[in-house]
């Protein structure tokens, strides 16, 4: 996605969506130009409309399109047993490619997107290079062997010494290996999004 188009989504959702956006380069993009006329303030979103601007920033923060986004909704409102917001939020979160995102293996979800679909990461020693797989308890993520010496990995050893790994996931450092202890929660890994207006948004629909 170009840079400009990633300022254009930072300004409008917030500047959490992209790493991108934090830093001084969306910093300096945004800050207003000498001699500029001032706007007026934007008027009060309705309910609809905050509702749409939730949904978007999770979209964009997993880099899913509509389509499946509403996918992984529907699949969430139809699970008996489960809340429809954990089941959710758990289809996310165990996507693989949000999972190498968050042990460390890559700073970015579009960088973790493609270590997966280019094949450098195996699942259960098999090589996996579908991004929205969905991992289970107990599975075992590693970098596939022949391409730990690709440059992209290059000191991530020690850049995972001090990384904090989400509960949910355990790292084993001697095997370079991400393991899948239990389901994710939103309180565990930190999140902001209101994955609450999100449902409420597609009841509507």
């Amino acid at each position: 996605m170009l840079v400009k188009r990633k300022y254009k989504i930072c300004k409008r959702l917030g500047d959490g969506i992209f790493n991108k956006c934090q830093t001084p380069g969306f910093s300096r993009a945004m800050a207003p130009k000498k001699g500029a006329i001032k706007k007026r303030p934007p008027r009060a979103r309705s309910e609809y409309g905050n509702q749409l601007i939730e949904k978007q920033k999770v979209r964009y923060t997993y880099l899913i399109r509509e389509k499946q986004f509403s996918n992984y909704v529907e699949k969430a409102q139809s699970t008996k047993g489960v809340k429809a917001i954990d089941h959710l939020y758990t289809l996310l979160e165990r996507r693989l490619d949000n999972v190498v995102y968050r042990a460390g293996f890559s700073p970015s979800r579009a960088g973790s997107r493609q270590l997966v679909s280019h094949g450098h990461i195996t699942v259960n020693g098999t090589r996996v290079t579908i991004p929205s797989y969905q991992l289970k308890i107990g599975d075992e993520v590693r970098i596939r062997d022949g391409s730990k010496d690709k440059t992209v990995f290059k000191g991530l050893t020690d850049k995972l010494k001090n990384y904090k790994m989400p509960k949910w996931l355990k790292f084993e450092a001697d095997k370079m290996e991400i393991g899948v202890l239990s389901d994710p929660t939103p309180l565990e890994a930190g999140s902001t999004l209101n994955l609450n207006s999100v449902m409420e948004f597609y009841s509507r629909t």
